[in-house]
């Protein structure tokens, strides 16, 4: 087996792509050891001392670390990749299968943009979810409020120091291109 690795724009993360499926559908944003119960893979992730949130795409898991340099970290990591991968162990547990896919939480809005809430979020679906998963994360929408779209950033997005170029000059222009309603955009 082998597992490819690549950097991203948040020095403290690194993204692992194992050759095979990770999630078969959405993401899955475990940002401490307390909520890697849900995985095998994520408790032996956090195990290794400088660790600090693991981030599970469809095909792909980023690591982001607390401490330590990636050079002493990253055997470590592909280590612990491979003997889960090789075990036989799902990525999930039975009973957290259902817990997988894009944490969803409530959303905000008021009925009367709903319209240009669905433009926002497929928008956000199918161009800004893709692009941002090549990076090694994930955004999701949050909610609108008087023209200020809310997003919620995981993976290597959380705490990168790119991030808010990102909100701000990728994301906040495309959204006030296509939906002039839209006057900014703010990370939740």
């Amino acid at each position: 087996m082998f597992i490819q690795t690549e950097t991203t724009p948040n020095p403290a993360t690194l993204k692992f792509l194992p050759g095979r499926t990770v999630l078969k559908q959405g993401t899955l944003d475990m940002p401490n050891a307390g909520a890697a119960a849900r995985s095998p893979l994520a408790e032996r992730l956090f195990a290794i001392q400088g660790v600090g949130g693991v981030f599970f795409g469809q095909d792909f898991i980023t690591v982001t670390k607390t401490a330590g340099e990636w050079t002493h970290l990253k055997p470590v990591i592909l280590g612990a990749m491979m003997e889960h991968f090789l075990s036989g162990e799902p990525i999930l547990r039975p009973d957290a299968a259902g817990a997988a896919g894009t944490d969803v939480t409530d959303e905000f809005f008021e009925e009367k943009d709903a319209g240009t809430v669905a433009t926002i979020k497929e928008l956000i679906e199918t161009r800004v979810r893709p692009a941002v998963a090549n990076d090694g994360g994930d955004i999701t929408f949050r909610g609108y409020r008087e023209g200020i779209v809310y997003l919620n950033m995981k993976g290597s997005c959380a705490g990168c120091p790119s991030s808010t170029a990102t909100l701000k000059n990728g994301i906040e222009n495309l959204l006030r291109h296509f939906v002039p309603d839209v006057v900014e955009v703010r990370p939740v």
